[in-house]
């Protein structure tokens, strides 16, 4: 079990790494084609990905909080879910509840499985 936490969680902070550099560093080129981003404000897209990084760093690091990193980029993907859902983007939609659903368990595998001591 926590070899299997451990690729999930490497490969979760890679997939949410590269979000969050494109949230803060590439959002005026990547915001282009759409539409979801005008959803929120620049400064929140700004936000979210700062926060992405951030627990991208707390997924990997061993003596972080893995489990706090994961609840909170499972309740950022939520968030997401409603704004996609206001554009209707199902490919989108699907991707945040897949991602969410991954980090919820993860963050259930520190906790409860399998906590890091």
């Amino acid at each position: 079990m926590n070899i299997l936490l451990w690729v999930l969680q490497v490969l979760a902070a890679l997939l949410y790494g590269s979000s969050g550099v494109m949230k803060v560093f590439m959002f005026d080129k990547v915001s282009k084609d759409v539409p979801s981003f005008g959803a929120l404000p620049r400064g929140a897209w700004t936000a979210l990905g700062l926060l992405e990084l951030v627990c991208t760093v707390g997924l990997i690091l061993p003596a972080a909080l893995h489990w706090l990193a994961a609840i909170l980029l499972a309740v950022e993907s939520l968030v997401f879910v409603g704004v996609h859902v206001k554009y209707r983007e199902t490919g989108t939609i699907i991707m945040c509840v897949v991602l969410g659903l991954l980090m919820a368990f993860i963050a259930y595998g520190r906790l409860v499985l399998k906590p890091i001591s």
